[in-house]
Order: C-alpha cells, then structure tokens, then sequence
C-alpha cells in the first residue's frame, strides 16, 4: 500500500518548536520533489516548504522563512519539517506531499503539482 504518514503535531505554546514528519511506506521519497502544505479552518491550502529531487535548493513560504527548516534523510525514506519559534497564526493541519516525478531540479510550492498525499497533522499554537 502507497501511503504517506505525517507526524510530530500537537499543541505548543508560541515561541516553541515542533518537528514534523513524513514518512513513506509503499513508495519512495528518495529523488522526488517533497512538500508541506498547511491548511487552516476557513483557508486555502497553502504550500509552507518543499525539497528537490534533483539538487536544487529548498523553498520557503515568506511567512515561515528563517523559523523553518525541510531536510530529508534518504536512509530513513523520511522527510522533516523543524519549525522553530512558532506563532498562532501557524495553527493549521500539515500535509505532506510528493511530486510523482523524479529528479526535478526545482520543487513547486503549488499543491495542484503534487501527486501523493498523506492525512495530515494537526498543528495548534496557543497559549
């Protein structure tokens, strides 16, 4: 079965941290574009950082540029989001994703470019 697991959400004051994962099972991460999206109540999904398949650099949206990180261990066929200092306003479910073409060069930050989806996490940043 081709499933993507994410993990690491909860509840967290603001100012504190959280890692996220991404996990496959089934299929591979290794050489693929991956991607997290959030998705809070009321808004569109939008995409918070994505990782190349191919060697370019790592994406991030403004509103988390220098308080998250994307990083990928091949060996562990796992994909993590750091996210430091974080804020309410970071309240959302987190999505991971993979881009079903490989060794793309640069990674999208658009949803509709990515193909396997995994159920979500949910984040929460209050006090």
């Amino acid at each position: 079965q081709l499933q993507l697991v994410e993990s690491g959400g909860g509840l967290v004051q603001p100012g504190g941290s959280l890692r996220l994962s991404c996990a496959a099972s089934g299929l591979t991460l290794n050489y693929y574009s991956i991607g997290w999206f959030r998705q809070a109540p009321g808004k569109e999904r939008e995409g918070v950082a994505c990782i190349s398949g191919g060697g370019g650099g790592p994406n991030y949206a403004d509103s988390v540029k220098g308080r998250f990180t994307i990083s990928r261990d091949n060996a562990e066929n796992t994909v993590y989001l750091q996210m430091n200092s974080l804020k309410p306003e970071d309240t959302a479910v987190y999505y991971c994703a993979r881009r079903d073409v490989r060794f793309h060069y640069m990674c999208a930050m658009t949803s509709h470019d990515y193909d396997s989806w995994g159920q979500g996490t949910q984040v929460t940043v209050s006090s």
